[in-house]
């Protein structure tokens, strides 16, 4: 891995940490750490922790210990001269940054409950999906056992353009995959594009807009890991 990726993912990580434990620090002010916290209408808690680290985060409380390891785990920044090797700790960044993120989306939920949509359904209003709960996990996730899904894509900001993100859709709705979209790149994303474009989405069309936001990577990542930890999926399945 290269030293400027490595440096930027470290660096990402710092402040991706610092701004959940600053989200979380404001909500503890405002609600008290006995306020329920979570993704709705699952047992997996928050999944990627859950699945991760064994950790149940049911009240806002609960987020402290998940932010101290977050901060246990962040490699120092790399130096200038005589750098530490990359991968290891860039690695350890990375989980750092989905254990923040995810109780940002937690947080966020908390907040702005009406942030997300409901169901498997986009709406005119609103095409954002947020978190799988448990009933479109056991519905969608069937197909990842009897191979009609093989596995996903997951894809974060925008195509080009509008055409060109159609038929990237297209060539991965051919191919069975869910497409898991979420993020912005120089304002785009790839959800509005496919809109923009005529195509439709949704969970039964398989292209999943979870997100305008990178933060909301973390409903694809949890997503597979609550299939994971259900065992549920083929040996040769893919992501």
């Amino acid at each position: 891995m290269s030293k400027i990726i490595a440096s930027a993912a470290i660096r990402g990580a710092h402040k991706i940490v610092n701004d959940a434990d600053a989200k979380w620090q404001k909500a503890m002010a405002k609600y008290g750490a006995n306020e329920p916290v979570g993704f709705p209408n699952t047992a997996y808690y928050l999944p990627i922790i859950y699945g991760m680290l064994g950790t149940k985060v049911e009240k806002l409380g609960d987020m402290e210990k998940v932010l101290k390891k977050c901060k246990a785990i962040l490699p120092p920044l790399v130096k200038e001269l005589h750098p530490l090797p990359y991968l290891a700790p860039a690695l350890d960044a990375g989980m750092a940054t989905l254990f923040a993120e995810e109780l940002a989306e937690a947080i966020r939920y908390l907040e702005q409950p009406n942030f997300y949509t409901k169901g498997e359904d986009v709406t005119p209003d609103n095409i954002w999906l947020g978190a799988a709960d448990d009933i479109i996990l056991r519905k969608r996730g069937i197909e990842f056992v009897d191979g009609t899904a093989p596995g996903f894509a997951a894809i974060l900001g925008a195509a080009p353009t509008n055409e060109i993100a159609a038929k990237i859709a297209q060539e991965l709705q051919q191919k069975n995959l869910y497409v898991f979209m979420c993020a912005e790149y120089n304002g785009k994303r790839f959800s509005e594009q496919l809109i923009e474009a005529g195509v439709q989405i949704g969970w039964p069309t398989r292209l999943v807009s979870f997100s305008p936001d990178v933060s909301g990577v973390v409903f694809a990542l949890g997503f597979a890991t609550r299939r994971y930890r259900s065992g549920r999926f083929q040996k040769d399945s893919y992501l």
